[in-house]
């Protein structure tokens, strides 16, 4: 049972040689994981949330490095909480997209936010961000603070957003990248950032095949004729 327990700690804890400096096999596998579960919200699948807790998992692992006996990787606390985040609000994804799925297996119709969600989110964004920018300071996340307090208020508002079927969560998506690619560069985050770089294009992707698919919303029209040998 303890040479178990070893593998399995040392499988945990296994490491990539990338130049002078490594790459943990489960912030690798935390990414792919990650973007499966894009490419399944981008084709409206039930199975994108599932396949997204799974990596949300690993990659809280990931940025609570001195928790995980990671002590080399700096503690990104809102990056590591919006793991938390993601993983409560795909609950109710996950539950939402089942039970709106039709007969083609989309979970869900593209639509657009109102104008006043539209300023209400934009609105969230900016003060969640002021707001947790000096909490996350004082738990001594990495700086700049206020870059991981953005990624962590916009994932939280893009993911709450891809729930309810709004073709805006993908711009929030971008705003977020934005910001979260060069904060994860710096913090030695390399595979996380370089896959945050790629789900910049791919999100921009997303916009437009969301954006498509809620131009093509028609009424359901019944054009079945009645059966004349059915009587009342």
């Amino acid at each position: 049972m303890s040479g178990f327990l070893h593998w399995l700690l040392e499988a945990f804890n296994a490491q990539i040689p990338v130049g002078s400096s490594t790459l943990l096999v489960r912030e690798v596998i935390g990414n792919v994981f990650g973007l499966a579960s894009a490419l399944g919200a981008m084709r409206r699948r039930v199975w994108a949330w599932p396949v997204g807790i799974v990596g949300n998992a690993l990659l809280l692992t990931v940025f609570l490095g001195s928790v995980f006996g990671t002590d080399h990787t700096a503690n990104l606390f809102g990056q590591a909480g919006r793991q938390v985040m993601f993983i409560a609000v795909s609950i109710y994804g996950w539950v939402r997209w089942r039970q709106a799925r039709d007969g083609e297996g989309h979970a869900v119709v593209p639509r657009w936010a109102s104008g006043r969600t539209r300023v209400l989110l934009i609105g969230a964004l900016l003060l969640g961000t002021a707001v947790l920018t000096p909490i996350f300071r004082m738990l001594g996340s990495y700086e700049p603070v206020w870059s991981d307090a953005w990624t962590f208020v916009g994932s939280l508002l893009a993911t709450w957003a891809m729930a309810k079927g709004w073709v805006e969560f993908w711009l929030i998506w971008v705003a977020v990248d934005a910001v979260g690619v060069p904060l994860l560069f710096s913090a030695g985050y390399y595979a996380t950032a370089f896959m945050y770089l790629f789900y910049g294009g791919f999100t921009i992707v997303g916009f437009f095949v969301w954006m498509r698919a809620s131009r093509g919303r028609k009424p359901r029209i019944d054009t079945d004729l009645p059966d004349p040998t059915i009587r009342a």
